[in-house]
């Protein structure tokens, strides 16, 4: 099934790059945060990635 709060932070990143509001990226860090910690490795890789999104905005 995979790992639901990696799925939400990816939610989250999408929301706050089409909203860019700072309620939306606190959001979206605070959910990245939480997948972190159940990660794999492969989902690690793809959490820094939507890292680098977010920094971005």
């Amino acid at each position: 099934m995979g790992n639901p709060l990696f799925q939400q932070a990816r939610k989250a990143v999408a929301k706050a790059k089409e909203e860019r509001t700072e309620r939306a990226i606190a959001v979206a860090k605070n959910a990245l945060s939480s997948a972190f910690a159940n990660a794999n490795d492969a989902e690690r890789k793809q959490l820094h990635a939507l890292q680098d999104e977010l920094h971005a905005l």
